[in-house]
């Protein structure tokens, strides 16, 4: 059996000017996950990361936990959504720089207020009626996180941890559980920061085993570790 497991970044620093940064709990999170998958889990013979820096900084302090130097491979169909370009396209008045940040620090719950904006930003994105308006269009951004996890798929590799963001993994839970493209970023929602996703690869098929994982967490019995942004 050939295995594949998607892990998503740690917490990145939401109200940093810097977004792809981890924080300190993302730095932390990493670690236990790297504790816990040397512990647990199958040594990947081949690591993939996603083209940001928080995916390759998770990838980093997970696999140094681990005692781990396995080859890499960096795929871009692993990047995650340009939120910057989701939300301008919704709202002009946020394209300028740190316009967002301003906008979210008049709301009494920053956080809550993003979702909904987001939410919005990519409902408008998905509906197939302003595709020309984006540089990557929602049909081309799914099929190349497609084309990636092929690529993962026909790689000889018994074991794989690709390290990545919640909407690629999202896609790829979509589309092997067969669930309607237009519905594939309810399932992103709560995917927690390392929460782990196990895919049994085949050539022909491959198979959703479990789903958004995090007993790295949840054994540390430590409170705030467990983040979804």
């Amino acid at each position: 059996m050939r295995e594949l497991l998607l892990i998503r970044h740690g917490q990145a620093s939401f109200s940093a000017e810097d977004y792809d940064q981890l924080s300190p709990i993302g730095e932390r999170q990493s670690v236990l996950l790297g504790e816990w998958l040397a512990a647990c889990a199958l040594m990947p013979e081949l690591v993939a990361i996603g083209p940001r820096v928080r995916h390759r900084d998770t990838a980093e302090h997970c696999l140094r936990a681990a005692g781990l130097s396995p080859p890499s491979s960096m795929l871009q169909g692993l990047d995650e959504v340009d939120h910057h370009e989701l939300l301008a396209r919704l709202r002009p008045d946020l394209a300028a720089p740190g316009a967002l940040r301003a906008a979210m620090r008049q709301s009494g719950d920053p956080h809550r207020a993003f979702q909904r904006l987001f939410v919005e930003a990519l409902d408008r994105w998905a509906s197939g009626e302003h595709d020309d308006e984006y540089t990557c269009s929602w049909p081309t951004f799914r099929a190349n996180v497609l084309a990636a996890l092929q690529t993962l798929a026909n790689h000889p590799a018994a074991t794989i941890w690709a390290f990545t963001s919640g909407g690629p993994i999202a896609v790829i839970a979509s589309a092997l559980l067969g669930t309607p493209p237009s519905q594939t970023f309810r399932l992103s929602w709560p995917l927690v920061n390392t929460g782990v996703t196990r895919v049994r690869l085949g050539s022909r098929k491959s198979t959703l085993v479990s789903y958004n994982a995090w007993p790295h967490l949840e054994r540390a019995l430590q409170t705030g570790l467990v983040t979804l942004r």
